[in-house]
């Protein structure tokens, strides 16, 4: 978190200079340790995320093809000869552990052309999808596989 405050740092001054660097390490180096000692922040919560890093762009990687593949279902729909869509609501639960992977997967689907979350409450998800193809299997979706293979690294 040190190195990431300090990158920033140097890319919102524009440009490196000994006493712009200087500074920027003792500031960086006081924001840590006020993150550290009040606000929770633990340092091997970062080698957590360290260690799984491939597992994140791996996530981000899915999520954009995903987003890609949605893109061009909706515009087939969009161009097809079929006019009438077919909107539906689906209601579906999740077996996710952690809030953060619940609502995760709740952007996740909304991030998707033709889809978006309406309500998130506990376990039970209530989405809007644009035509009932859009909606199939949303709880065991790539996603979801994803993210509880997160939280079994966490």
């Amino acid at each position: 978190m040190f190195l990431l405050l300090l990158l920033l740092w140097i890319i919102f001054n524009g440009k490196v200079t000994l006493e712009i660097l200087l500074f920027g390490i003792i500031i960086c180096a006081w924001l840590y340790w006020f993150m550290c000692k009040h606000l929770g922040y633990r340092a091997d919560h970062e080698i957590k995320i360290l260690k799984n890093f491939h597992l994140y762009i791996k996530y981000f990687i899915i999520l954009t093809l995903e987003i890609i593949k949605a893109n061009l279902a909706v515009i087939r729909l969009v161009l097809s000869s079929k006019k009438e869509f077919e909107p539906s609501l689906v209601k579906f639960k999740t077996d996710l552990k952690s809030d953060l992977g619940k609502v995760i997967l709740a952007n996740s689907i909304t991030l998707t052309p033709g889809t978006f979350t309406i309500q998130l409450e506990d376990d039970e998800y209530l989405i809007h999808e644009l035509d009932k193809s859009f909606g199939k299997d949303l709880g065991e979706s790539i996603f979801a596989k994803q993210i509880r293979e997160l939280e079994a690294k966490q």
